[in-house]
């Protein structure tokens, strides 16, 4: 029989590996940040003085002091829309399908292996499968659609893990509730296991797009363009019908693939242009995240509520 003394001493190891592990924790997050805020420091100390609107609003250059990313910043914003409207709702259904409604048997195993093992493929694979699916079989050219669902394939396994988990975290009591008081099993999906796991999948998907915005490996393959200087057709128009889907099947370049192209050049002036278009892809990126995280904040919030 384990005696008092024998319990606290267990108890007060179990501390003691606790404590050691919180530090370490905090030891490998401020590695991290220190890390990120010496690569902002060094982007800008190279790029801010590059940084002003006419940088934002010309086209590329032979230049180097009359270059800009106007084409790249808005093919990457077209680009990264494409790839959200395609791998969020695609990946949210899965993971619910997965989760909820598929039989355990060998068949969800397989699926489930092989979709966590999809997550860990370098992004290159994605390229030449897109390059041989979405350019010579399905005919959808070199364009703002093919690289919008290359980059959606890209990220979709995380999108379906972090579906998957946040649904299972949700407690079986939830949905006993909602059984008793007579929903159905999509009513008590639909109403309150998808509220209180919203935060779980919008870290997901903020995840992914995160990965999805500095990706130029996949988008290179399926032949996106170093040098482009003009812009593809605008989405909305002011005649009927309003909206213009020809933008879908315009050329396209991205922000990484114009880093790509400044720094392999041997001219100072184009590294300085790198280092202040990275300042705007880390803004974009950030920018992108805060929106993820404002909407997260306020879908809990209103559960809380």
């Amino acid at each position: 029989m384990t005696s008092t003394t024998d319990i606290k001493a267990i108890i007060r190891r179990h501390r003691t590996r606790d404590a050691a592990f919180a530090v370490l924790g905090m030891v490998c997050l401020l590695v991290c940040i220190a890390t990120l805020m010496a690569l902002l420091v060094d982007l800008a100390i190279d790029g801010v003085g590059r940084l002003s609107p006419g940088f934002l609003t010309s086209f590329p250059s032979r230049f180097p002091g009359k270059a800009g990313i106007l084409s790249a910043w808005v093919g990457t914003i077209l680009v990264m829309l494409v790839t959200a409207l395609a791998a969020v709702p695609l990946g949210v259904a899965a993971g619910i399908y997965l989760e909820e409604y598929a039989r355990k048997n060998w068949l969800t195993t397989i699926i489930e292996i092989n979709i966590a093992n999809l997550a860990g493929v370098p992004s290159i694979v994605y390229g030449l499968m897109a390059l041989g699916l979405f350019v010579y079989q399905f005919h959808l050219g070199q364009s703002i659609l093919t690289a919008g669902l290359t980059l959606a394939l890209l990220i979709l396994p995380i999108v379906i893990i972090a579906t998957r988990e946040s649904i299972r975290a949700i407690p079986g009591s939830i949905r006993e509730a909602a059984y008793a008081l007579g929903a159905t099993k999509w009513q008590a999906i639909k109403h309150h296991v998808l509220p209180y796991s919203t935060g779980g999948i919008l870290t997901g998907v903020i995840i992914g797009l995160s990965r999805a915005i500095g990706e130029s490996a996949p988008l290179i393959t399926i032949g996106a363009l170093t040098f482009i200087a003009f812009l593809p057709p605008a989405p909305v128009q002011r005649t009927f019908p309003f909206v213009n889907f020809d933008w879908l099947a315009s050329p396209f370049t991205v922000m990484p693939i114009q880093l790509f192209n400044w720094v392999s050049r041997p001219q100072q002036a184009f590294h300085l242009n790198a280092a202040a278009a990275g300042l705007v892809l880390m803004a974009m990126t950030l920018a992108m995240n805060g929106i993820a995280i404002y909407v997260r904040y306020h879908s809990r919030k209103r559960i809380k509520w």
